[in-house]
């Protein structure tokens, strides 16, 4: 097949079919790795929903591990934006290792 020697409407229909034969594979794909992940699954005696739950990251509360000494209610994991509390403790050259739990 010489691309060179086609009309651009031959093209895009040329397009098209790859477009469409690509998501009719990568659905086949899909659905064997599909099977034999759930053969492997049931070999091992491990059902669906364990297959599931074990990749799922447990949803909860997140230790504390840092407390302000002069305010033992204003606390945090170390996760997401400095507190307040603990960005004015670093700016005022107090090492934050000072604050963890």
């Amino acid at each position: 097949m010489e691309l060179s020697m086609m009309t651009m409407v031959q093209l895009r229909n040329l397009q098209d079919q790859v477009t469409q034969e690509l998501k009719q594979r990568e659905r086949k794909d899909l659905h064997q790795a599909r099977d034999q992940i759930m053969a492997i699954a049931e070999q091992a005696g491990i059902t669906l929903k364990q297959l599931i739950q074990d990749g799922v990251p447990r949803t909860g509360k997140v230790a504390v591990r840092y407390r302000n000494p002069d305010n033992a209610s204003e606390q945090w994991t170390g996760r997401g934006r400095q507190p307040i509390w603990v960005r004015s403790w670093v700016e005022s050259g107090k090492a934050i290792e000072l604050l963890r739990v």
